[in-house]
C-alpha cells in the first residue's frame, strides 16, 4: 500500500480530530503551512503540511500555547534549524578544501 500525497482538509481535520475552520485558521496563522490548491480552489495538504499540524497541535492544543507564542516558538526553531544547515554546509566547504591541498600535495610528492 502507498502512502498518499496529498490530504483534503476533511481527512486533515479527521486525522487531529478538530473541526475544518480550525485547519483553515491555522493555515491563516501559521506560514509553514501553505497547501497547493487544485483548480477547483480544493486545499490539498502534503506530508510536510500534517508535520506542522502535528507541532501547532502539540504546541497549541496540549501545551496551550497561544498562537503568538506557537509562532514565535516555530520561528525561532526555524532559524535555529537554518543556523545548523549553514554551520554544515560551511564545515562541507572547509572539508572539501582540506581533500584537495591533500590529493594537490600528493600529486606533487610522486614526481
Amino acid at each position: 500500500m502507498t502512502a498518499k500525497v496529498y490530504y483534503k482538509i476533511g481527512e486533515v481535520a479527521d486525522m487531529f480530530k478538530v473541526n475544518t475552520s480550525l485547519i483553515r485558521y491555522w493555515e491563516k496563522e501559521f506560514k509553514i503551512i501553505r497547501p497547493k490548491k487544485s483548480q477547483k480552489g480544493t486545499r490539498l495538504f502534503t506530508n510536510r503540511d500534517i508535520d506542522s499540524f502535528r507541532i501547532i497541535h502539540e504546541l497549541v492544543k496540549v501545551k496551550g500555547m497561544t498562537i503568538q507564542g506557537a509562532n514565535d516558538f516555530i520561528t525561532r526553531k526555524e532559524k535555529q534549524d537554518s543556523f545548523e544547515k549553514v554551520d554544515v554546509i560551511n564545515t562541507l566547504h572547509r572539508t572539501k578544501d582540506m581533500l584537495l591541498e591533500i590529493k594537490g600535495f600528493m600529486e606533487n610528492k610522486d614526481l
